[in-house]
């Protein structure tokens, strides 16, 4: 196995194409390599690589946030809230935590020490606390001692609380590591090989505690939250990344039709086509971003038809929390344009046009369908666009080479700057410090608009194959300034500001590639479920058919006009859960089939507060969402 996993790890640099064209000569077996004669810069552009399966994973993460709808497997996660039976499909981020990962890179951090090569050991332990930090937010617990134990056929899973204090404390290891002298100066290998930061060993220590930050906002339900996680949260905040430059991503060699692999080409770009014209954004991040979010209210459950804007079948909440735009005198958000797609304007006549593409429409699609339920009749079509949004009606190849996270040549993003602020904004918020969040939130979003505009790569004019961005970076840039400057960013206050305003620009801001992040921050607010207590449950949240929600006018709801596609008395939301889950939602992903329920399905089943082999264990809450310890048992 060591060799085959090694194998693997070559390969991929040679995918990458890395300046390392005499990979093979390292091997003094060229049909089974020996992982000693392997030195750790090598594992390291392939261990990079294999962070695609987030992006694999998002297909269903994506739909469970309501980022995209689908017709694709993604929808059993996002509209029925369940799993696929006998299916690896959702198990990409356990299969490169334990394998694809795994012991290359261990072998990684265990070369770089031997070899006092500080600093490459401290991206490898940067990198693993990112891995497990992932691995245990998407499948809670999971088995961490005896993971790489050689000869062991069973694994015994350990609790997500020791799995979450073990990533710190591999980030602190790896931040101690990077603050090291190195021995020798291995430069020139390792800056061509590290595909994220090109060995630049202090945006890993930026990056190290930007994990650490990561890690301890999805513990702010926890009743020493105040006293224990957020004084460490604002600490590590302080040196984790800063700028738009420090943000990691892994940069992909693109090529289209013309690379010399499909992998050299982004996971979500057009020539790999895994989004194809089954996934298109749905309607509530359409609803927030172009300030249409329709409200419901305790008692009045109706939507209440438009008469003034032909646009819209239905009035919008006077109270929107990120833009306004269909106001006279609304508050426009340019990343409206470049992070949703739109079928106007097809041939990029008029992305410097600032009433142009002020003037755009935008439509969402539902859980499952492409047709949007807010659409008026002055809009001919009532289908939402591709993710491309060049002609989603007709094929992939018409969208050339794809738009913004979407193109070819995208990188996969890791981390950002923003969402470093938008965490400690948080964190000050619920500790009540309001000014201080308030300054971390207007930054959080002026780094989102940096972070939006660095992979603008605007259309050309009258060239509708080509692909592209439909708004100019220099319009981008404009429109930018006036929102910041504008009543949803400047003009709050201490006093106007609400966890609402925080956590939903989190959510514009993560928009699609940090779904899991997502997932995270709306299960620590149990998807704003009405239920008294610590935790909700059956009879206490929902019944077997339906899920009780919070009402746009209950001022503890965080995302306003957010529902499930089973919410109680919700005209748009009138199916049931899969019912698997007995009108539960689900609040984890399955572990992998092929590894876990093939092989160690015993230690499964002896998973609490459900076991791991119920049907209904996707329903099993995290550990960090409730306020201390998971219970035993649960009225499920």
């Amino acid at each position: 196995m060591k060799k085959i996993l090694s194998i693997l790890t070559v390969a991929f640099v040679a995918l990458m194409a890395t300046s390392c064209d005499k990979y093979l000569d390292v091997n003094k077996n060229l049909d089974a390599p020996d992982e000693n004669s392997v030195p750790a810069y090598l594992y390291l552009a392939g261990v990079e690589g294999y962070y695609t399966a987030q992006y694999w994973d998002g297909r269903g993460l994506m739909p469970l946030v309501q980022y995209m709808g689908t017709s694709g497997n993604g929808s059993t996660y996002g509209t029925s809230h369940t799993y696929i039976a006998a299916s690896d499909y959702m198990g990409e981020i356990w299969k490169m935590t334990y394998w694809t990962q795994g012991k290359n890179l261990e072998n990684i951090i265990s070369k770089a020490i031997e070899a006092e090569q500080w600093h490459l050991a401290g991206v490898g332990l940067a990198m693993k606390a990112n891995s497990w930090d992932m691995l245990t937010k998407e499948y809670g617990e999971a088995p961490l001692y005896q993971a790489y134990e050689p000869g062991r056929l069973a694994f015994d899973y350990d609790s997500q609380e020791e799995i979450m204090t073990k990533v710190r404390e591999w980030a602190y290891q790896a931040i101690e590591y990077l603050e090291m002298e190195d021995k020798t100066n291995y430069s020139n290998t390792v800056n061509p090989n590290d595909v994220i930061y090109g060995g630049d060993f202090s945006k890993w220590k930026k990056f190290a505690y930007g994990v650490i930050v990561r890690n301890l906002s999805a513990l702010v339900n926890k009743s020493d939250f105040a006293s224990t996680y957020a004084p460490e949260l604002i600490s590590a905040a302080a040196n984790a990344l800063a700028t738009a430059d420090d943000d990691a991503a892994v940069q992909v060699g693109g090529g289209g039709p013309d690379a010399p692999s499909s992998g050299y080409n982004n996971f979500y770009g057009t020539q790999r086509g895994n989004l194809s014209n089954s996934y298109w954004q749905h309607d509530y991040i359409t609803a927030i971003l172009s300030g249409t979010v329709v409200e419901y209210t305790a008692g009045n459950d109706t939507r209440e038809e438009e008469t003034v804007n032909l646009r819209y079948k239905y009035k919008v909440s006077p109270t929107q929390f990120v833009a306004d735009t269909t106001k006279a005198t609304g508050t426009y958000d340019p990343r409206l344009a470049a992070k949703l797609a739109t079928y106007d304007d097809p041939e990029f006549n008029d992305i410097n046009d600032r009433d142009a593409v002020m003037n755009r429409y935008y439509l969402g699609g539902r859980f499952s369908g492409r047709t949007g339920f807010n659409v008026g009749e002055a809009i001919d079509i009532d289908a939402a666009p591709n993710v491309w949004g060049i002609n989603a009606a007709v094929n992939v190849a018409n969208s050339g080479n794809g738009r913004w996270l979407f193109r070819n040549d995208a990188p996969y993003i890791l981390m950002t700057a923003s969402e470093i602020q938008f965490c400690l904004a948080e964190a000050y918020f619920r500790t009540g410090n309001k000014s201080a969040a308030l300054e971390a939130f207007k930054k959080a979003v002026a780094l989102d608009m940096d972070f939006t505009e660095k992979y603008l790569t605007p259309g050309t004019k009258g060239d509708q194959n080509g692909g592209g961005d439909k708004i100019s970076k220099a319009l981008f840039r404009t429109l930018a300034n006036e929102y910041l400057s504008g009543p949803y960013v400047g003009g709050l206050t201490t006093g106007t500001l609400t966890l609402s305003h925080i956590m939903m620009q989190k959510y514009v801001a993560l928009f699609p590639w940090g779904a899991l992040e997502t997932w995270v921050d709306q299960r620590k607010v149990w998807y704003d479920i009405d239920f008294t207590g610590d935790y909700p449950s059956k009879g206490n949240g929902w019944s077997n058919t339906r899920v009780n929600p919070k009402y746009d006018d209950n001022p503890t709801k965080v995302y306003r006009g957010y529902y499930f596609v089973s919410s109680d008395k919700i005209d748009t939301r009138g199916n049931s859960l899969s019912t698997r889950n007995e009108g539960a939602p689900s609040f984890r992903i399955r572990p992998r089939y092929n590894s876990e329920y093939m092989w160690n399905k015993k230690s499964l089943e002896g998973l609490k507060p459900i076991s791991g082999t119920d049907d209904k264990y996707s329903c099993s809450p995290m550990w960090f969402q409730y306020p201390g310890d998971a219970p035993e048992s649960l009225n499920y």
